[in-house]
């Protein structure tokens, strides 16, 4: 009686020792459990019609090619874009597409998948640390530089003007601004730079107070067109708006003659080439660090 009593408890401990990890902790970078490729797309916000035609273009480009896309939106909360993305790897997805709130705060998680060999791809903003296969964006630093030029060209060199600052710690922040800088620390007179958070209503009330103590500001250049367009609505008519990322409402609000200008990108060529990406990955191939899309300047001419 002992000895079958030891025969099966051995044979219960051999079953348990044969019991696969979960599927998020058995690595990523094959496919899910059907065969279908699985990718997790954490966005920064879904409240910006940028991010919105971001995560349509890489859906699309999805479809295409019969990938599986499960999305998160961190609704502009760091804290909540680190939990969306462990339940995204606990849903046993092959790759993580991030287009991250704060550069730093999300590296931890970017960290994670890497520990669990799940390739990650990172859109329009960096991360600080954790290895990312690449970084999909437009040359924000060229762009800040675009948007500048454009109000030296419209008003001149010594114009005053007032600088609407994105999400404090997000890369397109820091890479706008820099580029802005660039050109303005000659050719214009920086007032004031405040942030706004990327939000259209903190564009329109941050805006306000800056013309309130500052009357004679010329021109604003604002991270993003939802600051720009909330700029616009406190703006008097002579004051110049510059915009960045050439949203649809952006480029209306160009055309109908209301914002002067907007640096745009291409955000839905931006999840096309993210889906590529995954697909260039998944064949065994080697693809770049960074890949920049092109950008252009609308404006009313």
């Amino acid at each position: 009686m002992k000895r079958l009593l030891l025969f099966l408890s051995l044979l219960v401990f051999a079953a348990g020792c044969s019991l696969e990890p979960p599927q998020w902790a058995q690595g990523g970078g094959s496919s899910g459990d059907d065969g279908n490729v699985v990718i997790g797309l954490s966005v920064s916000t879904l409240n910006n019609p940028f991010f919105v035609t971001l995560k349509d273009g890489l859906e699309a480009a999805a479809e295409e090619k019969g990938y599986e896309v499960k999305v998160v939106d961190a609704q502009d909360d760091s804290a909540k874009q680190v939990n969306d993305i462990a339940d995204l790897m606990q849903q046993g997805i092959d790759y993580l597409v991030v287009n991250p709130t704060d550069s730093a705060a999300i590296s931890s998680s970017v960290e994670s998948a890497n520990a669990s060999d799940i390739p990650v791809i990172t859109l329009d903003r960096s991360v600080e640390s954790g290895e990312v296969a690449t970084f999909i964006a437009s040359d924000n630093v060229a762009g800040g530089e675009m948007g500048a030029q454009f109000i030296v060209d419209e008003l001149g060199e010594g114009a005053k003007v007032a600088e609407l600052e994105g999400v404090p710690g997000a890369s397109a922040t820091r890479e706008r601004g820099e580029g802005f800088t660039n050109v303005a620390e000659e050719s214009l007179d920086v007032v004031t730079s405040q942030t706004a958070n990327f939000n259209r209503s903190e564009g329109l009330n941050v805006t306000q107070n800056i013309l309130q103590a500052n009357p004679d500001i010329e021109a604003i250049f604002a991270h993003n067109d939802e600051m720009a367009l909330g700029a616009l609505e406190s703006a008097p008519d002579d004051v110049l708006v510059v915009g960045f990322d050439g949203s649809e409402d952006a480029i209306n609000s160009v055309e109908n003659g209301g914002l002067d200008a907007t640096v745009a990108q291409q955000p839905d060529l931006m999840g096309e080439t993210a889906v590529d990406t995954v697909e260039q990955l998944q064949n065994g191939e080697s693809v770049e660090e960074e890949i920049k899309v092109e950008l252009m300047l609308e404006t009313q001419e």
